[in-house]
């Protein structure tokens, strides 16, 4: 392992995983300048009850990732994965102009539904195209440094937020309007600064990835990934319940999105790091100490009534997600057909967001009905399952080394 390590450092990240990297940027800082201030403008202002957030953000999440499932096998369809990337990305910058013009909640929904849309459609290729550039010594870098750019995204947009809802004296329809440049942004960085190598489909007839003779394409490593992303996902929900538990604390609202900013500084510090070590180390190890950090930021936001303990919680909410997502991504991208990567990730997507759904409503429901503590503490108390299965995951591929 020693002798190998000068190996991994030597060999640069591609210029098509930098590109993804900033086009994911721009993007989540439009999305999440967005998301910082939508649960406190739909229950605060337009009366929404956070069971009916909870609904909401996990009917989005959901859709995002549902939508994968097509999306990834239509990728490998066509052999080209640059096409879908516009599409997600184009349909989603489309919706920015609608949040701060909509006058009920059922245009936010539309909005906030449409948007998650253009995730699922971009998700999957971009996942695989990811997986198609990377060389697969440094496959897990080249996932981390790109989730690790999203999330600077992420933490740009909230910070956004905070400042121009200071200057703008918390007159969020104002702020809302920012999130239009930076999407459209990453359409022309998506245009001009993207190549992807040639891609020779596996078959021209196009089939849902759901067919039994596709599904037995993939090997039993594969789908117990899955199962474990799956359960990872149930004691998880939407970071939307970190900003309604930040009101809770008598925060200004401008300092409100201030806990999005915490959660992404400490994601996207440690998601590319995390990456890096995973091509050296064994990868079940980095994801079992993820989840007992999920389970560490559960109990500080559960059982903590203060602004500082809800901020250390968001901090270690954004370390378990730099210690798991890019991970994740990488089991199932090195456990899948390479000809199948894009359908690999759709299936994947598809069963965790039908997770994240149920996830997202049973926290708003216990929310309303026994309070945000039961709600956090029931979270860290699911967690326990996917981390037992961890010690069982496959490990990575030794000629990788």
């Amino acid at each position: 392992m020693t002798a190998n390590t000068p190996t991994v450092t030597r060999i640069a990240i591609p210029r098509t995983v930098w590109a993804l990297g900033f086009v994911s940027l721009f993007m989540d800082l439009s999305s999440e300048l967005v998301h910082a201030l939508l649960p406190v403008f739909l229950v605060t202002t337009m009366g929404m009850s956070v069971a009916a957030l909870g609904a909401l953000e996990g009917a989005a999440e959901a859709t995002a990732m549902i939508v994968k499932v097509f999306s990834g096998p239509l990728s490998d369809w066509l052999g080209r994965r640059k096409g879908l990337l516009l599409l997600g990305y184009g349909l989603a910058a489309l919706t920015k102009p609608l949040f701060p013009l909509a006058t009920t909640p059922a245009w936010v929904v539309t909005a906030r539904l449409l948007d998650r849309v253009g995730k699922g459609i971009r998700g999957a290729p971009r996942d695989a195209l990811v997986a198609d550039v990377a060389p697969p010594e440094i496959r897990g870098a080249c996932f981390g440094l790109r989730q690790s750019m999203d999330t600077i995204g992420a933490f740009l947009g909230p910070a956004l937020a905070i400042a121009l809802m200071f200057w703008f004296a918390d007159h969020i329809r104002t702020v809302l309007w920012f999130a239009v440049v930076p999407a459209f942004i990453a359409i022309g960085l998506i245009a001009f600064g993207i190549d992807e190598p040639g891609h020779a489909p596996e078959r021209r007839t196009f089939r849902s990835p759901l067919h039994w003779r596709a599904l037995r394409k993939f090997p039993a490593r594969y789908w117990f990934i899955v199962i474990i992303g799956a359960t990872f996902t149930l004691a998880r929900f939407s970071e939307a319940f970190l900003v309604l538990r930040a009101q809770q604390t008598g925060l200004d609202m401008a300092w409100i999105p201030g806990v999005m900013v915490v959660m992404s500084l400490a994601y996207s510090l440690s998601a590319y790091p995390v990456g890096v070590l995973s091509d050296r180390l064994d990868r079940r190890l980095l994801l079992a100490l993820g989840m007992v950090l999920l389970i560490a930021a559960d109990l500080l936001l559960g059982m903590g009534q203060s602004a500082l303990s809800v901020f250390i919680g968001a901090a270690v909410w954004g370390l378990h997600m730099g210690f798991t997502q890019g991970i994740l991504a990488a089991m199932v991208s090195e456990t899948a057909p390479s000809a199948l990567r894009g359908t690999a990730f759709g299936v994947f997507n598809l069963v965790c967001g039908l997770c994240m759904l149920l996830a997202s409503a049973l926290a708003g429901w216990l929310w309303d009905r026994f309070g945000a503590s039961t709600t956090f503490l029931a979270g860290g108390a699911l967690v326990v399952v996917p981390l037992l299965l961890c010690w069982y995951a496959p490990r990575q591929e030794a000629s990788r080394a």
